[in-house]
């Protein structure tokens, strides 16, 4: 039961990281003028509630599953993400993009670093729930 949750977690948490390599690449295609502020914020606006309601739904599971630890993992970013959807600070804007672009890299950079060390940790705990289980 408790592997097969991780190995979920796994799996999401690698299309997390993954969307958020996009989103860093997408940052540099925008200062090193590769594509224009609208078109910007059209393809990463896209994206952002499914990133969040992503990071939530797997935060809900570990909740529900009583997995106290992943869960509490996850409280900080949650929260902040909770945070600018109740603030409506979570679009990305064409006309402030230049301004808050800083802001949005070490966010960005954060979460990456975020999911990747929340990849391992999930990897760890799916191969330990595996072989408690005798499934290995």
């Amino acid at each position: 039961k408790g592997g097969w949750l991780f190995l979920f977690a796994v799996l999401y948490s690698a299309a997390l990281l993954f969307g958020m390599v996009f989103f860093i690449i997408m940052y540099s295609d925008l200062e090193s003028d590769y594509i224009n502020p609208i078109d910007f914020c059209n393809k990463l606006n896209q994206f952002v509630i499914p990133q969040y309601a992503a990071h939530a739904f797997i935060a809900v599971l570990f909740l529900l599953t009583g997995n106290w630890t992943a869960f509490l993992w996850n409280v900080p970013l949650l929260a902040w993400n909770i945070n600018k959807v109740v603030n409506k600070s979570h679009m990305y804007d064409a006309t402030e993009i230049f301004r808050s672009l800083p802001q949005h890299q070490k966010e960005a950079y954060f979460k990456t670093g975020f999911y990747l060390l929340s990849f391992f940790y999930y990897l760890y705990r799916m191969i330990a729930a595996f072989i408690a289980e005798g499934d290995v």
